[in-house]
């Protein structure tokens, strides 16, 4: 009995294991919307929030930091093959517009044979010394003595001196060179002023902005602007009238050598003469019809400047006409004269006056 109950049992699980599973319920989408039934919703999770991002903190700084945007940045002309200077010659390497007065100009490549800062310190030096020249040596020859002047001329290496003058020269050049003696190797990072131009420059080098002397008594140096632009601007401008200083003392020099009479003398630009307005009016003339192209652009053109080519015309048919109207006039007032002439012999007139005078008197 107990046996066979357990046939039963036996018989009535393997049987359950071959009934199919329950059908679950299914999504069924509706004909009509289209709609499937709201998705399940999961309540946002808050997680802990971070400790440190609710404390403010401070980053280190380095105590001589200098933003990119306040200061000058290398490598301005690096975009540019040949020098702005002299478009038709490759730019030197170490003139990248980094510098003041940095004009590509390096025909013999100095900047790349010799030390870079003591060349420019030595540019400053004789750009401000010749500025000193340029007003000294007229008003010298101006207002100074004749016992002091070689035959009204400055004393000068080509001009010659006289004992006292080249006492006087000797000194100068002895107090100079003691200057230069004990500033050529100055550390001037440690003023106020070299200060402002170690930040300045940087991101260039780390010797500051040569010729600086820590020397702005009349506070013109932020004139152009109290930022690295302004300041550099300002040296741009310095070494222009240097280097036109220098140009002019060098001109001075060898004109008195050559013509033996002083600057002043003769001289345009001393003595008032219709040379100079007739030049500056040639000069503002020019400059209304042609303009010099970019100097940048290797061959360098001469071309119209704005409505330059109309103003031409304009003046070429201006000449024209009044040229055309002084002819047509003469030519009225000669046929009026020969009117004159066939009906009074006025051509004749003066001739026969003279002849008539003379005959008054027999020694004539």
């Amino acid at each position: 009995m107990k046996f066979s109950a357990f046939i039963i049992a036996a018989a009535a699980g393997s049987a359950s294991a071959f009934a199919p599973a329950p059908i679950k319920a299914r999504t069924v989408l509706s004909a009509a919307t289209l709609e499937a039934p709201p998705a399940e919703v999961k309540e946002p999770v808050e997680e802990p929030a971070d400790a440190s991002m609710e404390v403010e903190q401070d980053f280190p700084v380095a105590e001589n930091f200098v933003k990119d945007s306040e200061r000058i940045i290398p490598g301005r002309y690096n975009d540019k093959e040949n020098s702005i200077a002299i478009p038709f010659l490759p730019r030197p390497t170490a003139l990248d517009g980094s510098h003041a007065g940095d004009f590509g100009f390096d025909p013999l490549g100095l900047s790349e044979k010799l030390d870079f800062y003591a060349m420019q310190e030595s540019e400053v030096r004789h750009a401000r010394l010749a500025m000193l020249a340029a007003v000294g040596w007229p008003m010298s020859e101006l207002l100074a003595p004749s016992w002091m002047l070689q035959h009204g001329c400055a004393p000068s290496v080509l001009n010659g001196a006289n004992p006292l003058a080249a006492l006087s020269i000797i000194g100068f050049l002895g107090a100079a060179g003691f200057f230069e003696l004990k500033t050529s190797l100055r550390q001037s990072s440690s003023t106020p002023m070299g200060k402002i131009h170690s930040k300045d420059m940087g991101a260039v080098w780390k010797y500051g902005v040569p010729g600086d002397y820590n020397w702005d008594p009349l506070d013109l140096y932020s004139s152009c602007g109290d930022d690295f632009k302004g300041r550099k601007g300002l040296r741009d401008v310095e070494l222009s009238h240097g280097r036109v200083a220098m140009l002019g003392i060098t001109y001075f020099a060898f004109w008195e050598s050559l013509t033996g009479h002083p600057i002043v003398e003769n001289n345009m630009l001393f003595h008032p003469n219709a040379l100079f307005p007739l030049l500056v009016a040639g000069a503002t003339a020019w400059s209304q019809i042609y303009e010099v192209g970019p100097l940048n652009e290797y061959p360098i053109e001469i071309k119209y400047a704005n409505e330059g080519e109309m103003k031409l015309k304009r003046v070429q048919n201006g000449i024209k006409d009044t040229v055309g109207q002084i002819s047509e006039s003469a030519a009225e007032s000669k046929k009026s004269l020969d009117e004159l002439d066939s009906k009074f012999g006025i051509y004749e007139a003066p001739k026969k006056f003279s002849e008539a005078v003379r005959s008054t008197y027999k020694y004539w």
